[in-house]
């Protein structure tokens, strides 16, 4: 699938199939998010993919509800980022890019937020990150139990201004 195809295809499910997802697959979308642009190519992200079953179960405990499909996913990639002026772009840039990667791999995601949650460092304890490490969000990644379509999103006309707005 190419990108553009892929950027206007994803959406967010919530709901997923019990298939699990390969680790070169999962490789391959922490690869997509360790390419992302940063400033001053600072790179401050760490990548933690939980698999395992009970692990993902408290993830979606801690998310308050927000989060709670996490524990039916095959898998969850939390995004840590150093903390810094720019940690949270930077982070947010390389989910980006890991969300349209699943897409393109014939997966489905959610982002769930992290930064500025009540849970953040909850998280990080639970998925023993170090110390100025700051949770920037969790996907959960699977087969949806749906194929799912891409919420409306406004004309291009609506929101494209030339040279100024």
């Amino acid at each position: 699938m190419d990108a553009l195809t892929a950027i206007a295809s994803r959406h967010s499910t919530r709901s997923f199939t019990h298939q699990p997802v390969s680790r070169a697959q999962l490789e391959s979308i922490v690869d997509a998010g360790r390419h992302a642009p940063t400033a001053r190519n600072d790179q401050p992200w760490q990548f933690v993919v939980v698999a395992e079953g009970a692990a993902r179960k408290r993830l979606a405990e801690l998310t308050e509800g927000g989060g709670a499909f996490i524990a039916d996913a095959p898998a969850c990639i939390a995004i840590f980022c150093k903390a810094g002026k720019y940690f949270l772009e930077d982070g947010c840039v390389a989910a980006q890019n890991m969300l349209v990667a699943a897409t393109a791999l014939g997966l489905q995601s959610c982002w769930v937020a992290g930064d500025k949650k009540p849970y953040a460092e909850a998280v990080g304890t639970l998925l023993f990150a170090p110390e100025g490490m700051k949770l920037v969000a969790l996907l959960a990644i699977g087969y949806g139990t749906s194929g799912g379509q891409p919420t409306p999103k406004k004309p291009l006309a609506e929101v494209l201004h030339w040279e100024r707005f």
